[in-house]
């Protein structure tokens, strides 16, 4: 076998099951050891794969859009579909962190007219959905405007989140993987939602299928941080046990 071959081979194992095991590419390929370190080496240097010990995993990024906009056109069923699921969560006269991202803004459109509580973001798109609620009380945290995901980043605004104690938080999630917990794609969104995974008595994680068993370049904390995950009802339990064995509960 060729090595365009080998490593098309790979990645199709990796499109298959979120991961590859080195030795068990060694077996299947009939090559050294040393031979499955480069392929993998190789594939992770264009980007391809996440590198980790002992073989690799899919990684989020590659089909993440790198705009706001970009994103909100990807996955739009399944992102309206996980908004409706988590906006039926929210309880009347709480207090609610919402996240930025495209399914957060899902989140803030599948909110019912009459509901009344508070609700607290730096997510400019999610705030401008929010402002048509008259019961809401909108509270927009402050800070460097990150363009690619138009949400406030910096110290403002982590040192903003770490003075609130919410009922519930609604994290948006680039990357989740069992093993290797939430990463994200962008340094400064990382740093804040690492803040945010303290903040509230419930932090419920919201992805689309494609971002479950994927890693990221930013990890921020690890997956059992959440204790909720709502996601699409089309995922698996085989991606889904791992998680629940960590003690998240999972809402499809």
């Amino acid at each position: 076998m060729l090595k365009g071959e080998r490593q098309q081979a790979i990645l199709a194992t990796l499109g298959a099951s979120g991961r590859v095991v080195a030795t068990e590419l060694q077996q299947e390929l009939g090559v050294s050891a040393y031979t499955i370190r480069r392929d993998l080496d190789e594939l992770a240097e264009s980007g391809a794969l996440q590198r980790v010990h002992g073989g690799a995993l899919a990684v989020a990024r590659s089909g993440v859009a790198t705009t706001f906009a970009g994103r909100g056109r990807q996955s739009v069923a399944g992102k309206r579909a996980v908004g409706r699921a988590a906006a039926a969560l929210l309880t009347p006269g709480a207090v609610t962190i919402l996240d930025g991202g495209s399914t957060a803004v899902a989140v803030a459109e599948a909110i019912a007219p009459g509901y009344t509580g508070t609700i607290v973001t730096h997510s400019v798109p999610a705030a401008a959905v929010l402002a048509v609620h008259e019961g809401v009380e909108v509270v927009l945290v402050g800070g460097t405007l990150e363009r690619r995901a138009m949400v406030a980043v910096g110290a403002d605004c982590i040192n903003t989140y770490r003075s609130i104690r919410a009922d519930m938080v609604f994290l948006g999630v680039w990357a989740l993987h069992a093993e290797h917990g939430l990463s994200e794609g962008y340094r400064e969104e990382a740093e804040v939602r690492r803040v945010l995974l303290g903040c509230g008595d419930r932090v419920v994680g919201l992805t689309t299928a494609d971002k479950l068993g994927t890693v990221a370049p930013f990890g921020f904390g690890p997956a059992d941080a959440l204790t909720h995950l709502v996601t699409e009802r089309s995922v698996g339990d085989e991606v889904l046990d791992p998680l629940r064995a960590l003690g998240v509960q999972v809402v499809r």
